[in-house]
């Protein structure tokens, strides 16, 4: 998952990037609000880890950036360094999902950090079968069936169709794409994304006569959409 990070202490972005990496994660940091609603504006993230203390703007005002122009479900965490019931009260009133108090501890914040992506995002932890209407995913096997009929994909087909179902809607910008399936191999080719994706939208027939449509997003990746019938 990709987590953004916001903290003017810079130790500190660094030990929750760190600790998140670790479990598996994609961080990245930032040390002031203006620079992190900037890359908002431009990239999809799957959390938000927000200190309440930031250098040029309260947290408060970048978690209502946030809520008011981000997809509903996306998590958000604040760090306080005070334990004072009146910062923990505000911070969930302007929209947080959890809250952690300095010192972190890191068994803690994987934790915590995992909860909160567990209820937001439930279908990514299914282990085996993933059913989206007449599409299914067989994560084990790398199995692909529309209406009960094999199709035959790669592996970075499958996981770029199930990247792409399990974001209906959601807008999801080149560089995430390219982060989530294509891992550390970033030197590809920029049509090798594009081939996929037309690729994908082939052989899965994500036309809207079918029910969706993959689209792309003007200078910035691509959307399925889920077409109303």
């Amino acid at each position: 998952m990709r987590i953004a990070v916001l903290d003017n202490d810079r130790s500190q972005t660094e030990l929750v990037c760190q600790v998140l990496s670790s479990a598996g994660h994609s961080c990245h940091s930032f040390d002031n609000g203006k620079d992190m609603l900037g890359q908002l504006r431009r990239e999809s993230y799957d959390m938000l880890i927000i200190h309440w203390q930031a250098s040029d703007m309260s947290g408060a005002e970048v978690l209502r950036w946030a809520r008011e122009r981000l997809p509903p479900n996306l998590p958000v965490l604040f760090i306080t360094g005070r334990s004072g019931e009146d910062d923990i009260v505000a911070g969930l009133a302007a929209g947080a999902d959890d809250y952690m108090i300095k010192p972190l501890r890191r068994g803690e914040l994987v934790a915590r950090v995992q909860a909160l992506l567990r209820r937001a995002y439930p279908t990514q932890n299914a282990v085996e079968q993933i059913k989206f209407g007449n599409y299914i995913f067989e994560t084990r096997t790398g199995r692909l069936t529309v209406n009960g009929t094999l199709v035959e994909v790669t592996q970075k087909e499958f996981d770029l169709a199930l990247l792409f179902f399990r974001n209906i809607g959601r807008p999801l910008s080149r560089a995430y794409i390219l982060e989530a399936v294509w891992a550390r191999d970033v030197e590809i080719p920029s049509r090798t994304m594009d081939t996929h994706v037309s690729r994908v939208r082939s052989k899965l027939n994500l036309r809207p006569e079918h029910g969706f449509r993959l689209a792309p997003v003007y200078s910035y990746g691509y959307r399925l959409e889920q077409m109303s019938s």
